[in-house]
């Protein structure tokens, strides 16, 4: 399935479960990948370091946000990414979205922030996300309307969307 409509026609979010972990898990060692190559670790090392720093995040996402909106990507059954979405009274807040690396680029990552967005227009909520300051999704971001709103750190960004109510 490689054209974007056959995505279309099979793509669902269902709850994600602790059952989810294990691709969860291969899904953050994909994006972390790049910067890995950049080390020394063997493979042992990789692969502990990943899965320290998967579950530290893990552990965060449950403790500090609500669950109720963190979804499993599927296109046609199989797993392909996430998107973990909290909403706050005077926010909607996207905590995480990723996609397997052989999802990307296809607009899906477009889409599914797209119906985000709706849900901040239907509500009248700005939709934030934070992003780190090199990470290319940013360009998706901006091109989307997302704007900085705040810098967290010399790493991340918290960059804000706000329907044209609120503008």
């Amino acid at each position: 399935m490689t054209t974007t409509q056959s995505w279309r026609d099979h793509l669902h979010l269902r709850k994600y479960t602790t059952y989810d972990i294990a691709f969860m898990q291969t899904l953050y060692a994909s994006i972390r990948e790049p910067e890995l190559a950049m080390t020394n670790f063997n493979t042992q090392e990789r692969h502990e370091f990943i899965s320290q720093q998967f579950m530290a995040q893990y552990i965060h996402y449950t403790k500090h946000y609500c669950t109720d909106k963190f979804f499993i990507v599927e296109i046609a059954g199989q797993p392909v990414g996430r998107i973990f979405v909290d909403h706050w009274d005077n926010e909607i807040r996207i905590v995480d979205i990723a996609l397997m690396p052989e999802h990307r680029g296809q607009g899906l990552g477009t889409h599914l922030f797209q119906q985000v967005l709706d849900d901040g227009k239907r509500l009248s909520l700005p939709v934030s996300v934070h992003v780190e300051r090199n990470n290319p999704a940013r360009f998706l971001y901006e091109r989307l309307g997302f704007k900085l709103k705040t810098e967290r750190d010399d790493v991340y960004l918290l960059m804000e969307w706000r329907p044209n109510t609120l503008l």
